[in-house]
């Protein structure tokens, strides 16, 4: 029995190690929202290891997991090798920079799962979008543009999961990137992730009212132009 026991508190000691990993890297290289990406480029070691370690969750492991641990799991590792990617060529003035016509950013190997190398198009668009439908996701995948929402300065975790949603989607639509009321005009300007991924909100215009505690009902609304230069820490 304490066997037993002592090997469930190891198992999750373990599964936890690389959000742990990242946290580290996160709150380090992390300033309100923006990417020193030349210190992260300096000190690219932390980051390495924790790719290695989520790349070495077996799928056994993760398919032992609940959904919210799995989601945050996955939220991180996009993430995360974003920003491998970002470091792999920098320095750079764009995500849209890398690769070329035929093979852009989100189609380089750089997602390690399963003892493979994914995309990010395929672990977005093949994993999280179609078996973890929840529109919040858009609000935490950071593409290294500042028209993104802002990276979080910590790892998301299952038992934090929905807080950390929430307050992505609240922080977002609260800057001008993600929303503009022009009452005036009678106008309602979001982000350009509304209308690429509109299939997955059941509705927009209720998503934008509840998490920006504005009434947008009767306003004509618009996309804004997506802001796809780096999302780097300035001096």
């Amino acid at each position: 029995m304490k066997r037993g026991f002592i090997f469930i508190l190891l198992a999750v000691w373990v599964g936890a190690l690389p959000a742990q990993e990242l946290n580290a890297v996160l709150r380090r290289h992390v300033v309100n929202g923006r990417i020193d990406y030349a210190a992260l480029k300096a000190d690219p070691a932390p980051l390495k290891r924790y790719l290695e370690s989520a790349g070495a969750v077996s799928e056994s492991e993760f398919r032992s997991w609940g959904e919210k641990r799995q989601l945050a799991f996955l939220i991180n590792l996009y993430n995360a090798a974003t920003l491998q990617l970002i470091v792999d060529h920098y320095p750079v003035k764009s995500i849209k920079d890398i690769g070329n016509w035929f093979k852009g950013p989100w189609d380089q190997p750089v997602v390690p799962r399963f003892g493979k190398i994914l995309t990010l198009n395929q672990l977005e668009h093949e994993i999280i979008r179609p078996q973890y439908p929840d529109p919040r996701i858009h609000m935490a995948l950071v593409c290294a543009a500042k028209g993104c929402p802002v990276l979080r300065a910590e790892a998301y975790t299952a038992e934090r999961l929905d807080e950390q949603l929430d307050d992505q989607s609240r922080a977002y639509l609260a800057t001008p990137a993600g929303l503009v009321v022009d009452r005036e005009k009678g106008t309602s300007s979001i982000s350009s992730i509304f209308k690429w991924y509109s299939d997955d909100f059941a509705s927009v215009p209720a998503f934008v009212e509840t998490y920006s505690g504005q009434t947008i009902q009767g306003l004509k609304i618009r996309y804004l132009d997506y802001d796809w230069s780096l999302n780097e820490k300035r001096e």
